[in-house]
C-alpha cells in the first residue's frame, strides 16, 4: 500500500510529533510505500490564492512546486492518516490550508451536477486520523459537539470520496504522564496497522 502521512503542529518535539513518527514507522515496518510530510517544518503555505480559488482545477502559483508535488501525490495513495492537535475545534491553519490547496477540484473531486454534488476522484479508501487534545470527551461532546469529529467524517473525506474514515482522540495530553503517553503511542501504532489488515 502507499499511505500519505501528514503532520500539523509548529512545534518540533510535540506528542504530534511522536504519533507522527510512530505511524510512519509502523506502517514502514509492514512493508508500505509512506509518503510522510510534517507540513510545519517543510514550510507548506495554507493561504489560497485568488487563480486556486475556482470550481475547476486551477494550477497552484508557478512558484510553489510543493503544491503541485502534493496533489500529484496524494492521486496516488491507498490511504492517508492525518495528526494534529485540535485548536478552536478547528485543524491547525497549515493543515486546513493543505485541505483547501491539495484537495483541490479536478484533483480529488469534480462538481457533478448543479446542485453541487462532487463526483470523487482519490483512489484512498481509508483514513485515519489521530487528534490530540485538551479538552475532555464530555465537555467537547455536550458543549461544542465535537466538530472535528464533522470536518473530517462528513465535509472532508467522504467528499473526495474516502469511505472509511476513523478518527481517534487522545485526550487530555497538557499534564498527561509518560505512561499514558505510551499507551497512547501503541494505541496509534495498532490503528496503522489496521489500515493495512
Amino acid at each position: 500500500m502507499r499511505i500519505g502521512v501528514y503532520l500539523a503542529h509548529p512545534r518540533s518535539g510535540s506528542f504530534n510529533h511522536a504519533v507522527f513518527e510512530t505511524v510512519v514507522e509502523e506502517l514502514r515496518g509492514r512493508g508500505c510505500e509512506v509518503v510522510a510530510h510534517d507540513l510545519c517544518a517543510e514550510g507548506f503555505e495554507p493561504a489560497l490564492s485568488a487563480g486556486e480559488t475556482g470550481t475547476v482545477q486551477s494550477a497552484p502559483p508557478a512558484q510553489d512546486g510543493q503544491v503541485a508535488l502534493h496533489r500529484a501525490e496524494v492521486a496516488t495513495l491507498d490511504a492517508m492518516v492525518f495528526v494534529h492537535p485540535n485548536w478552536w475545534g478547528m485543524p491547525p491553519a497549515v493543515m486546513t490550508g493543505w485541505v483547501q490547496r491539495v484537495l483541490a477540484p479536478g484533483v480529488a473531486y469534480k462538481l457533478g451536477t448543479a446542485e453541487g454534488e462532487p463526483a470523487a476522484l482519490l483512489r484512498a479508501g481509508k483514513a485515519l486520523v489521530l487528534n490530540t487534545s485538551d479538552t475532555p470527551a464530555d465537555r467537547e461532546d455536550e458543549e461544542f459537539g465535537d466538530p472535528l469529529e464533522r470536518i473530517w467524517t462528513a465535509c472532508v473525506l467522504p467528499y473526495v470520496g474516502v469511505g472509511d474514515v476513523r478518527r481517534t482522540v487522545f485526550r487530555t495530553v497538557a499534564g498527561a504522564s509518560d505512561e499514558a503517553r505510551a499507551a497512547w503511542l501503541q494505541q496509534a501504532r495498532r490503528q496503522a496497522a489496521a489500515l493495512v489488515e
